[in-house]
């Protein structure tokens, strides 16, 4: 058996942030890596973003550099099947054993599927998947997408501008239907239509069928065709792990704001876990760069004896051809809502307001550098002079 000073379940971003945490206040105690991923752990915003746009590379995505640099031991290819809290003990699928004495899980989530068994049908979550993509969405191919929300939407524009030919279909009535008012949605939909791209909005899939030299995605109305089809449905909290070890979980692992789960020196952090929103007085899950990488540092540097919280709310952003976003809150196209724009549709304000009628979501449509100042209106009224306050405070 192998033990670590440091056990960390996962290898993504928040894995990643976690070991420099820990790095913060100890140098020399031993780390643990156990990641189910092929590869050490990397950024993933860069997948559906700067890969395609060229800002970056492949050798840039690498969350913490070389393992060696920060004293690691990686454990790839390795899925942590049991935990034993009491026991300190961690099993693998191939029956190893690991000991710990501090333990982070960051164990992610796993993408909604349909029912294929075709090669050509990828979600967008891991490198390869980026990879395989990256190798049939190359100019003059044809991909169908199935999902309106972020990767969906972030994925057709990369493909455009890489000249594939695109399609989309979802059951919402728009792009990002779920979470922009129908009015803002109709609006970038009506942009896609316009960079060439073939919406099927309100449309739910049947069936999935590999016919050799084109793969064909069929609903109630229509069939649409492409070399590869990306699922992009969003992701199931990978919490399976820290429930049967006995620990709280709604819907992600329960921490406080210190990352701190119910079982003693136990952590959590990232897509999986479900931290305090203060200012919304309640818990939230958030599947966010921002999320990841303050949540794995707050648990990292608290593994090892640091006193750091986690206290502002996680921000995310989105680029979408020629427009973009940042939010903080809560963002669901059922609320109701107060949009305050400098040019309708193409900069402004948008506030989100619970029944009580505080704001709970604040998106920044085309304007930057304001999420210091939409924290600070949660749990609020909506501004009386509602409007952009950029301050500077946020660097993407």
């Amino acid at each position: 058996m192998i033990t670590y000073r440091y056990a960390i379940v996962g290898g993504g971003m928040a894995a990643a942030a976690a070991v420099k945490g820990i790095r913060r206040h100890d140098r020399v105690g031993s780390i643990g890596l156990l990641s189910m991923d092929r590869y050490p752990p990397y950024d993933r915003p860069p997948l559906s973003k700067q890969l395609w746009t060229g800002e970056k590379t492949l050798e840039h995505v690498w969350s913490y550099g070389t393992a060696r640099s920060l004293a690691v031991t990686e454990h790839l290819s390795t899925q942590i099947t049991r935990l034993d809290p009491a026991a300190k003990r961690l099993f693998d699928q191939h029956g190893r054993e690991y000991g710990y004495d501090k333990l982070l899980l960051a164990t992610g989530g796993t993408p909604i599927t349909l029912p294929t068994d075709s090669a050509r049908v990828v979600c967008l979550r891991t490198l390869d998947d980026y990879l395989a993509i990256w190798r049939w969405g190359q100019p003059g191919q044809s991909v169908v997408i199935v999902g309106g929300g972020f990767i969906g939407a972030e994925l057709a524009a990369a493909l455009v501008r890489r000249g594939a030919t695109v399609a989309m279909v979802f059951p919402e009535h728009g792009i990002l239907g779920r979470i922009l008012p129908r009015d803002l949605s109709d609006h970038v939909t009506a942009g896609y239509l316009t960079h060439g791209v073939n919406v099927a909005a309100g449309e739910t899939v049947h069936l999935i069928e590999d016919r050799g030299a084109q793969v064909v995605v069929r609903t109630e109305h229509r069939s649409l065709e492409g070399q590869l089809v990306v699922l992009g449905l969003g992701i199931r909290a990978n919490t399976q792990l820290a429930r049967d070890a006995g620990l709280a979980v709604d819907q992600g692992i329960v921490v406080n704001q210190r990352g701190e789960t119910s079982a003693p020196d136990i952590w959590a952090a990232g897509d999986a876990a479900e931290i305090p929103a203060p200012s919304l007085n309640r818990t939230v899950r958030v599947e966010h760069e921002d999320n990841a990488v303050v949540g794995g540092r707050v648990a990292g540097e608290n593994m090892a004896g640091g006193h750091a919280t986690q206290d502002d709310l996680p921000f995310f952003y989105s680029d979408l051809f020629d427009v973009g976003f940042e939010a903080v809150g809560i963002l669901r196209s059922d609320l109701d809502t107060v949009a305050a724009w400098t040019t309708p549709f193409e900069e402004g304000v948008i506030y989100y307001r619970d029944d009580a009628q505080r704001v709970v979501g604040v998106l920044n449509w085309n304007v930057w550098d304001g999420v210091a100042n939409a924290r600070r209106l949660l749990g609020g009224p909506v501004p009386s002079t509602p409007g952009p306050a950029p301050t500077g405070d946020v660097q993407r």
